[in-house]
């Protein structure tokens, strides 16, 4: 008979070779002991798979999966989420170094939750202190209100240990959008979250990075960029209106209605207003004053024929 054990850890790696020992050992050297770890690789053309194989031969626990083509990071993550047998599952990236007793910490919180998160610390690439977290950049949240997760995502995919529910929820995951954002969006359609306020993984910035969370590699965009954000938001907000019921699909399909005038315009009035009445929890995570959050839902009101003033 085949043990399942509580945490399966979903990992995906891409020519991960500078990284990948540190995290391996960092998960290796978990105080947490009952986990099993497994990895998918997206043809990496390094010495990953050398790595992945490496330690496989030295713990059991370490399963490795080989695609045939390149997935790209989200359906990645979908198909190692779908290998998980665990009912709990984290997730990892293959540059980051976890602190010894994150799953600990995290398995003793997640109780009745569906999705349980922590706060992270930013290392460079040399796994150099930055002396920043992400909660020095947004307002870590904890409920059971999705609305909170349509602007802005404070559950990084690395933090998460949630319950398998959610991910079968989620899936397939959306090709466009960031997948963590997405999983947090349904474990708060599904129940209620919450975090460890400490950090539990040192977050490697670098060139490599998939989300480039502190901007330190600004892109300068042009109108068409700006005219497509536009409407990207749109149906983000149209997707997380079919994916959540009662008062919050209420909400979101409002603010995708009026998301849907702008686009057609210059500027709507109606789209802000409704983000404004409903800041508490849209703006939430935003760590800013009133006055900020003030301008950033002015900013949201204009449309495409605004954008390409000056172009």
């Amino acid at each position: 008979m085949t043990v399942v054990p509580t945490i399966s850890i979903a990992m995906c790696t891409y020519n991960g070779e500078a990284f990948l020992p540190a995290q391996l050992d960092s998960i290796l050297n978990q105080r947490y002991r009952d986990w099993e770890l497994v990895v998918v690789d997206d043809c990496s053309s390094d010495g990953t798979r050398e790595i992945l194989e490496r330690y496989a031969a030295r713990d059991r626990r370490i399963s490795v999966y080989y695609n045939d083509q390149n997935l790209g990071y989200n359906k990645n993550f979908e198909k190692s989420l779908g290998l998980c047998r665990a009912e709990l599952i984290a997730i990892c990236d293959q540059d980051d170094i976890w602190h010894k007793d994150k799953l600990q910490k995290q398995a003793e919180l997640i109780g009745d939750h569906q999705l349980v998160y922590h706060d992270s610390e930013f290392i460079d690439g040399s796994g150099k202190a930055m002396n920043r977290r992400i909660s020095d950049k947004m307002n870590l949240y904890r409920g059971n209100r999705p609305e909170a997760f349509l602007f802005l995502n404070c559950v990084s995919g690395h933090s998460i240990l949630m319950r398998k529910g959610v991910f079968e929820k989620a899936a397939p995951f959306p090709a466009e959008f960031h997948y963590d954002q997405w999983l947090a969006f349904n474990a708060a359609c599904l129940g209620s979250i919450d975090f460890v306020h400490e950090c539990l993984v040192s977050y490697r910035q670098h060139s490599g990075n998939n989300t480039d969370i502190l901007a330190l590699h600004p892109v300068q965009k042009t109108a068409a960029d700006k005219i497509t954000a536009l409407e990207k938001e749109s149906h983000w907000l149209m997707l997380c209106a079919r994916q959540c019921a009662g008062k919050s699909q209420q909400l979101l399909s409002a603010l995708y209605n009026q998301s849907m005038l702008r686009n057609k315009g210059f500027f709507n009035t109606g789209y802000g207003l409704l983000i404004w009445k409903h800041r508490d929890i849209l703006l939430h995570l935003l760590k800013k004053s009133n006055t900020s959050k003030f301008f950033y839902t002015l900013r949201k009101m204009w449309g495409p024929k605004a954008k390409m003033i000056g172009q």
